[in-house]
C-alpha cells in the first residue's frame, strides 16, 4: 500500500465516523466542553424590561431641558426590587444600575451629575431622551436562535444559555475513546523500569488530548507484544463499547509489530496504513464492527503529531461538530532559512515569538507586530525536550522548495490541542 496525501488519510477518517454521538440532555452546569446536539433559541427578553445603565435618577427628559432643574424624589427603583408607580412632572426616581426603569420616566441622569437634599434632586447636567437606558430585548428576544447545534460549549456559551433562560441543553454523549499502548519495552510512568525499557509517555498525553477534544478517555493499559496479549485489550475495549480505539505503537511492519495482524483476527476492515508525512508514517486506520480504528505510531512526538491531525478531528466529528476537518494552520513568518522539503508533508517543532515587520498601506509604511515561527534544528520524533519547546508545528508541502527566513509560512498551534 502507497503512503497517502495527509488531506486524503483525513477525509478517509472523517468519512469512517458514521455520525455523531447519541444526545442527551443535562443540567447546564455539566455541560462545559459538551457539543450542543440542537438549536437553542432564547426563551424570554434579555433585559425582559428597560433597565438603567447606571447609578442616578430615572427621570421625564421634557423636565430637564432647562438646568438646574429642581425635582421631587418620589421613591428607589433597585435590581430585583422595581418602583412600582409612575414618574410624573417634576418628579424623579432613584434609581440602580440593572434596576427596571419606572413607568413614566424617559432618561436616567448619571449621579455625578445631581445633588441631592431634603427629599429633592437638582439636576445640573441635561440627559436626553432614552440616555443611560438599555431597552427590553437590547441584547436578545425571546424566540432569537443564539446557539447552534456543533457549538462546543465554554463559559461564554453558558453563561448565555442561562441568560437566555435554560436550565439544561441536549448535548452530544462524550465518544468514549479506548486508548492502548503496546510493546515489551513499555512500562507506566512512575513504574520501575528494566534496563531495556522505557516510559509509555504516549499513554497519557494522548489521554489528557482526548480529554480536551471532548472525548471520554478510556485506559486500557500496555499490551505486551503478543497476540494473546493484544487480542485480549482490543476485546477489552469492545467490551466497553468504544466509539474509538486508538493503539499506540506496533502498527508498522517489523516482526514484534503485532497491532495490524491482531486487528485483522478481529475481523478489521482496514482503510489505511501509510501516510506522506513527517513525523507519523506508520499512521494506521480502519474499523472493527461499530468501532473506529486509529493506530498511531510508537515513537512520542509522532504520536501526538498523528493524534493533532487526524485523532482530534476524528473526536470533534464524534461529537458533531460541522467544523471537524477545518484546517487548523494559519500564516506565520518563518524565523530562518529552510533546505528544500523531500515527498512528505513535514510537522516541524517551532517556537513562536513575535517580530516587528514593516508593510505597506495605502498612504505610508507600518511597523506591525507578526507571529515568527523559528523550527528547532533538532527534529527527530523520540525528542519531548524539544517539543515542550515548541508552540507550533511549522507544516511545510511535500517538494516544497528551500525557504528563507522572513518569508511566509502555515502553522498550527499545539496549545489548541495539547
Amino acid at each position: 500500500m502507497s503512503l497517502i496525501p495527509v488531506e486524503e488519510a483525513l477525509r478517509l477518517v472523517l468519512a469512517g465516523v458514521s455520525g455523531p454521538t447519541v444526545s442527551e440532555r443535562l443540567p447546564l452546569a455539566a455541560c462545559a466542553g459538551r457539543t450542543l446536539a440542537e438549536d437553542v433559541s432564547a426563551l424570554r427578553d434579555q433585559p425582559p424590561f428597560p433597565a438603567s445603565a447606571m447609578d442616578g435618577y430615572a427621570v421625564r427628559a421634557a423636565d430637564i431641558g432647562r438646568i438646574p432643574a429642581i425635582l421631587d424624589v418620589i421613591g428607589t427603583s433597585a435590581a430585583g426590587n422595581r418602583f412600582c408607580g409612575a414618574v410624573g412632572p417634576g418628579q424623579a426616581v432613584r434609581i440602580f444600575t440593572g434596576a427596571p426603569l419606572p413607568d413614566g420616566a424617559d432618561s436616567v441622569v448619571i449621579q455625578e451629575n445631581t445633588q441631592a437634599s431634603d427629599g429633592r434632586v437638582a439636576v445640573t447636567e441635561a440627559s436626553a431622551p432614552y440616555r443611560h437606558i438599555r431597552a427590553a430585548g437590547l441584547d436578545f428576544k425571546a424566540g432569537d436562535v443564539l446557539l447552534k447545534t456543533g457549538t462546543r460549549l465554554d463559559a461564554r456559551y453558558i453563561a448565555l444559555a442561562a441568560a437566555m433562560g435554560h436550565g439544561e441543553l441536549s448535548v452530544r454523549r462524550r465518544p468514549r475513546v479506548a486508548i492502548l499502548a503496546t510493546g515489551d519495552e513499555l512500562v507506566r510512568a512512575g513504574a520501575p523500569a528494566g534496563p531495556d525499557q522505557i516510559t509509555a509517555s504516549s499513554l497519557p498525553a494522548t489521554a489528557l488530548m482526548v480529554e480536551k477534544a471532548g472525548g471520554e478517555a478510556i485506559d486500557l493499559g500496555i499490551a505486551r507484544d503478543t497476540l494473546s496479549s493484544l487480542d485480549e485489550r482490543i476485546q477489552a475495549a469492545l467490551d466497553a463499547h468504544a466509539d474509538l480505539l486508538v493503539t499506540l505503537g506496533g502498527a508498522s511492519v517489523g516482526e514484534h509489530d503485532l497491532v495490524q495482524k491482531a486487528l485483522a483476527q478481529k475481523g478489521m476492515d482496514l482503510g489505511f496504513w501509510r501516510v506522506a508525512l513527517r513525523p507519523g508514517k506508520p499512521l494506521m486506520h480502519g474499523r472493527l464492527g461499530k468501532t473506529l480504528l486509529l493506530g498511531l505510531p510508537g515513537n512520542p512526538v509522532s504520536s501526538l503529531v498523528c493524534a493533532v491531525l487526524f485523532l482530534v478531528p476524528a473526536i470533534r466529528a464524534l461529537c458533531g461538530d460541522p467544523q471537524a476537518g477545518a484546517d487548523p494552520s494559519e500564516t506565520a513568518i518563518l524565523g530562518r532559512d529552510l533546505p528544500a522539503n523531500g515527498d512528505r508533508q513535514d510537522y516541524m517543532r517551532a517556537a513562536l515569538s513575535l517580530g516587528e515587520f514593516t508593510l505597506s498601506g495605502p498612504t505610508d509604511a507600518q511597523s506591525v507586530p507578526l507571529p515568527v515561527a523559528t523550527p528547532h534544528k533538532a527534529q527527530d520524533s523520540s525528542m519531548l525536550g524539544i517539543l515542550t519547546r515548541s508552540d507550533v508545528l511549522l507544516v511545510r508541502p511535500p517538494h516544497a522548495s528551500a525557504a528563507r527566513a522572513g518569508e511566509s509560512c502555515r502553522i498550527v498551534r499545539l496549545d489548541r490541542f495539547c
